[in-house]
């Protein structure tokens, strides 16, 4: 059997409310493999070799400093270049672990992959986008990580444009609104979800 054959991508862009529509998806009983939590755990397993790449900066208390990471590979495409071919080959093995333990009860499951589309790492066939458009993810992401009008556009800039992943999602759920439009569309995927595996 295939790697990944029951997976659906969960993607978006940041700040466009991937991991509240995971919450829900994992409080309706849906198994999720985040790969944002495998990225953060790999990520203070390899603070030498970011020492190394990145300076003593961006380590601090014996954990990687994200904050001053994120600062320096997001002003310079090089360097979050070499971040990324430390840290996907890594990542990946980790979901390829999980995903044949998942593959094995033959029911949908969900990996949460912020670069879904820019890494085309996963064979996953269906996937689901978070969207909202581009100046609530602006006014989002400041609100939330306090960040400048730059440092959040640098961010935004990094990924793919959310229009481009929208238009090539297997499923869209709107979260431009508030908390309860979210849970309404992500029932309604979960119903089309649901609906294509009988």
């Amino acid at each position: 059997m295939s790697v990944f054959k029951y997976a659906i991508a969960l993607t978006g862009g940041i700040a466009t409310g991937k991991s509240s529509a995971a919450k829900l998806f994992g409080a309706w009983g849906f198994d999720i493999i985040d790969l944002d939590t495998v990225a953060h755990r790999t990520l203070d397993e390899q603070q030498e070799k970011i020492s190394e790449l990145f300076g003593a900066t961006c380590i601090t208390g014996g954990r990687v400093d994200r904050k001053a990471l994120g600062k320096q590979v997001f002003a310079d495409t090089e360097k979050r270049k070499k971040l990324e071919a430390l840290l996907h080959p890594l990542i990946r093995q980790e979901a390829v672990k999980k995903a044949h333990i998942l593959d094995a009860f033959g029911t949908p499951y969900l990996v949460d992959i912020p670069l879904f589309f820019e890494l085309h790492s996963y064979p996953i066939t269906r996937s689901i986008v978070v969207y909202t458009p581009r100046e609530i993810q602006l006014q989002r992401l400041m609100q939330r990580d306090g960040y400048s009008m730059q440092e959040a556009t640098q961010r935004i800039d990094a990924q793919m444009n959310i229009e481009t992943k929208k238009q090539q999602a297997t499923f869209v759920i709107d979260n431009s609104g508030d908390l309860a439009q979210l849970e309404r569309e992500c029932r309604r995927v979960r119903g089309l979800i649901q609906s294509s595996e009988t």
